[in-house]
């Protein structure tokens, strides 16, 4: 279940087994999960739906190249071939969902929140779906994504603006960066004394 309005957050608080959330600023995120699982408790659930976030990041191995490749990506959704599929079949003036509304509001903010959120891309398509992006190089991508992790976020998806290209990329320079550091995490909980 997904969604970003009142009632999204009631039924699948009260009903589903996970839950899925645009990327969105930590602020906003955490308002989010804490709606949700709000509407668990108030359902008289003794267990919570799990948290899903999606993001599209753009890695480079400088964090200057990596901007430059996400303002190529900006340009191209703004003024490519592909930018008028994505405004006549997803897109348009004014999407009706709260979800894509809440993106387009945050981008309206600024361009950059917290440690690598950039909300161009979702004005650029009209905040049709998944469309914002965590930008800069793996350590930076990998510590943004860890920082979903620490606000509750159970499952992240990933997925790029070139598929094959950044799917190997994710998997060689992302991927393990966030299980290490889980990993990491997970052997230091296991050695702290029981309270």
């Amino acid at each position: 279940m997904g969604g970003s309005s009142a009632e999204a957050y009631q039924v699948g608080g009260s009903r589903g087994d996970i839950f899925g959330l645009w990327g969105e600023p930590l602020a906003d995120t955490r308002k989010q999960i804490d709606a949700v699982h709000a509407e668990a408790a108030k359902a008289g659930r003794v267990d919570r739906p799990r948290i899903w976030v999606t993001f599209r990041p753009i890695i480079a191995a400088t964090e200057e190249l990596a901007w430059e490749k996400a303002h190529r990506i900006l340009a191209v959704l703004k003024e490519g071939p592909a930018a008028a599929w994505w405004r006549n079949n997803l897109g348009g003036p004014s999407p009706q969902n709260v979800g894509s509304q809440r993106l387009l509001e945050i981008a309206a903010r600024k361009d950059v929140h917290d440690r690598a959120l950039w909300t161009p891309t979702a004005s650029a398509t009209g905040a049709a779906g998944a469309s914002t992006a965590l930008v800069g190089t793996p350590e930076t991508v990998a510590a943004a994504l860890l920082d979903y992790v620490d606000l509750g976020a159970d499952l992240i998806s990933i997925r790029g603006y070139d598929n094959l290209n950044d799917l190997i990329d994710y998997g060689r320079f992302i991927l393990p960066l966030v299980r290490q550091e889980l990993a990491h995490r997970q052997a230091a909980t296991a050695k702290e004394p029981a309270a």
